[in-house]
């Protein structure tokens, strides 16, 4: 009977482990050993902007629209990337807008002037 306590303890003892194990998985200490390298490696950027056309009229622009298939990073490199195609190819005079930039520093305020990013 001895051996049949044995075995439910060392599975829950386990079980607990691999949670715990997860769990920390998130916290924030980039480049630690068994940390999920996806989130301390990725960039996010989440942003509202407006697009001022060459007749003057103003309309949101959803970059998510120009990213590829399946996409969700988005950092400031890309996004400048994207509005400068934008603008190159006549469908904006200009682009103005701001957000949140999420990185392994936290969150920080992103801001689009002129159709140039700003941190």
């Amino acid at each position: 009977m001895h051996s049949s306590t044995v075995l439910p303890i060392i599975d829950l003892v386990l079980t607990a482990t691999l949670v715990a194990w997860m769990a920390t998985g998130f916290t924030p200490m980039p480049g630690s050993w068994l940390r999920w390298r996806m989130f301390c490696r990725a960039n996010f950027t989440i942003v509202s902007l407006t697009g001022t056309t060459k007749d003057g009229r103003a309309e949101p622009v959803n970059v998510y629209d120009y990213l590829s298939p399946g996409s969700f990073i988005l950092g400031p490199t890309q996004l400048q990337t994207i509005i400068v195609y934008l603008i190159r190819t006549g469908r904006y005079d200009r682009i103005d807008g701001h957000g949140r930039f999420l990185s392994v520093r936290g969150e920080q305020p992103i801001e689009v002037r002129g159709s140039r990013v700003v941190l």
